[in-house]
């Protein structure tokens, strides 16, 4: 099975942290060999100097080949806690050592901070024999970002809608909604917001009456607009006249040709219908949510050159590319 984009990033993001964490810890698990036979004291003593070297790190310990704690537990500020003894053998990842050298778990909330964690663990050898492990646990805000971080991907996405809702769709039919019988006035005033005011993104909520809409000038914040609000074209008011970006991927002169198809998807078919529509300017993506709560997000070049007959003939011929 392929890696969704978000899988694809995060696998990216480990293996980057991989190489920033297993040399110090390596070479920690190499000084730890050294002092092995000498005891407790000295395995803590040696995680100490050690943490210096791991600036990231929340904390430390040494375990024997089968999960038991052997030191204490070293934080970051130096200070002793006494887990020596504390049986770690259920930790998902000990499964996969000693057969890597080096192993970075997969991401955990911490049972102690309840925090998003990760922990490196790194064999310890003596003498060519594994004799046990040394742990490093992070918390995952602390660590460095070393890949790209994630981005939204333009390619065409399909995304299942709830299965109940699947079953009774042919027992369903389209509802006339306020906004239906002034479509084409909100839609207006739709595109004055996007093309002349600022708005960056849109969701239109056609069956619900509402419009959640984002503000290049607070984009941290979305206001809901009810069919009255849609309806009044004094509400272009409150938004200041602002010049569209030339950063945006969807030009200004596509929006009302991409809100003028979403009323056709509206008012298609009785029975498979649109439910929402958005639009963002920024990332060129428009939203498709039917009514059978099937969802699509495409590049609006790919959206605008697809016909009605797309979507709704050949849903009537049994062929649906609704989801």
């Amino acid at each position: 099975m392929s890696l969704t984009i978000t899988q694809q990033c995060i696998q990216q993001q480990r293996s980057q942290l991989e190489a920033v964490l297993s040399t110090p810890l390596r070479r920690l698990s190499g000084q730890c060999a050294d002092v092995w036979d000498m005891g407790r004291t000295a395995l803590n003593n040696m995680l100490q100097e050690g943490m210096k070297s791991m600036p990231y790190a929340r904390s430390c310990y040494v375990m024997d080949t089968g999960g038991q704690q052997i030191s204490d537990t070293i934080e970051r500020d130096g200070q002793i806690i006494d887990l020596a003894g504390k049986d770690r053998s259920d930790r998902p990842y000990l499964n996969k050592v000693p057969a890597v050298d080096f192993l970075l778990s997969e991401s955990y909330i911490s049972d102690y901070t309840r925090k998003p964690s990760i922990t490196a663990v790194q064999i310890v050898r003596v003498d060519d024999r594994a004799a046990g492990f040394v742990a490093a646990l992070f918390d995952l805000r602390d660590l460095p970002l070393t890949a790209s971080l994630y981005e939204e991907p333009t390619c065409w996405r399909q995304l299942k809608g709830d299965p109940s809702i699947r079953g009774t769709l042919f027992y369903q039919q389209r509802t006339e909604s306020i906004l239906d019988q002034h479509i084409q006035n909100v839609m207006a005033i739709v595109n004055e917001l996007v093309a002349e005011r600022g708005i960056f993104h849109v969701d239109l909520h056609f069956s619900s009456n509402r419009a959640m809409i984002w503000p290049a000038n607070a984009p941290c914040n979305y206001h809901i607009l009810t069919v009255d609000d849609l309806m009044d074209t004094d509400v272009c008011l409150a938004y200041e006249i602002t010049p569209y970006p030339d950063s945006a991927v969807i030009p200004k002169t596509k929006i009302e040709s991409i809100l003028k198809a979403l009323i056709d998807l509206r008012f298609a078919d009785e029975t498979i219908y649109l439910r929402i529509g958005s639009i963002n300017i920024y990332n060129g993506l428009v939203g498709l949510t039917f009514s059978c709560d099937g969802s699509h997000y495409m590049h609006y070049e790919e959206f605008l050159g697809k016909s009605l007959a797309f979507w709704i003939g050949e849903a009537q011929a049994g062929t649906s590319t609704i989801p």
